[in-house]
């Protein structure tokens, strides 16, 4: 009996360690995909975390002229944002310098230019501005976190165009980082104007790795962050590939329409996917794209002329007044390529979320 009662205890005791562990991993678990925030006003940013862990930072630098979210990171820590022009790093492009983090605006508001200001490293006489007001909500948890930004986008004389309201969702799921970005655009007394053009209008700079390998010379930066005397011609570490949901590949889907585009990559040994997506209540869904080889990767559902050789045209319009919702996700797998099938999967999710 005796016997009998000790293995019964020893067995007892394994379930009950086992129970235990997994509870204790479950915790775990739960812990790493907690969100928070750390507001620094002062120095213009917030920084967002996933269990302690950098995710990205919101801010608003005095020389990029729009908030950002830059630098962006992998569950795994690596970065894919391109560090020119705010921290560049040895074998960057030092190209578009108006191109910095993820970012929404437009190339042509009323006239206006919001895109480009700044791609010469000041501030451009004829360029509009998004300014940072204020926030009316940051509230992190478990497995989101959320930031309410309030900004208006200005036109050289300092007249706001645009009130802006954007919501960012910040989501942490195993090896899945999401960023959802909910913009609300409001127009004035005055209606606004947003003309066609491909420069625009929800992108993301990626870093040099995430580029798709060319032959073309390129004058690269050294290691002290300043551009070297003579061109090379390199593709070593250059893993970058686009997919679209449509099937299209590589340089092609540049000012092709898709529900959503995959750029895949390596940086050191790490598979990284990055994906942006569409939402079905965006205008001109599913949107064209403005992805390119260099590393700008964008959607812009407003520049139907240039995408379609000026067989389409679409002079897009907010009247006084009323306002517009642009919605995308953002979707970063650490240590794997993400199927169709999962993007499909988290594709719909969004959809049916906002």
């Amino acid at each position: 009996m005796k016997l009998k009662s000790l293995i019964t205890f020893i067995l007892l005791l394994i379930v009950c360690l086992s129970v235990f562990g997994q509870a204790d991993n479950i915790q775990k678990k739960d812990r790493d995909s907690y969100i928070t925030f750390i507001v620094r006003e002062p120095e213009r940013k917030v920084d967002v975390f996933v269990d302690g862990k950098p995710f990205t930072t919101y801010c608003w630098p005095g020389n990029v002229y729009k908030p950002i979210l830059y630098p962006v990171f992998t569950s795994s820590g690596t970065e894919i944002t391109r560090g020119f022009p705010l921290k560049p790093r040895e074998g960057e492009r030092n190209d578009h310098i108006h191109q910095a983090g993820i970012w929404l605006n437009y190339g042509n508001v009323n006239g206006i230019d919001f895109w480009g200001n700044g791609h010469r490293g000041i501030k451009e006489p004829e360029g509009g501005e998004i300014k940072h007001l204020s926030f009316e909500k940051i509230s992190g948890g478990k497995r989101e976190g959320l930031l309410i930004a309030i900004a208006s986008w200005l036109s050289p004389s300092g007249e706001e165009m645009l009130a802006e309201r954007t919501e960012y969702h910040f989501i942490a799921e195993g090896t899945l980082r999401i960023i959802d970005r909910i913009t609300l655009l409001t127009a004035g007394k005055n209606s606004v104007s947003m003309k066609d053009t491909k420069e625009g209008m929800f992108a993301i700079r990626v870093a040099r790795q995430l580029e798709l390998p060319s032959n073309e010379p390129l004058i690269l930066l050294d290691a002290n962050g300043d551009p070297k005397k003579e061109k090379v011609v390199t593709i070593r570490g250059i893993t970058g590939n686009y997919r679209s949901s449509e099937g299209i590949s590589g340089e092609d889907v540049w000012s092709t329409r898709a529900r959503w585009m995959l750029l895949t990559g390596v940086i050191g040994e790490e598979k990284i996917s990055l994906v942006i997506c569409d939402h079905p209540g965006n205008q001109s869904y599913p949107t064209y794209w403005h992805a390119r080889g260099y590393g700008l990767f964008a959607a812009n559902p407003l520049g139907w002329s240039d995408f379609t050789k000026g067989k389409e045209v679409l002079n897009y319009t907010i009247q006084a007044g009323k306002s517009a919702i642009f919605r995308y996700r953002v979707i970063i797998n650490s240590g794997s390529h993400l199927s169709d099938d999962r993007i499909n999967e988290l594709a719909r999710e969004f959809a049916s979320r906002y």
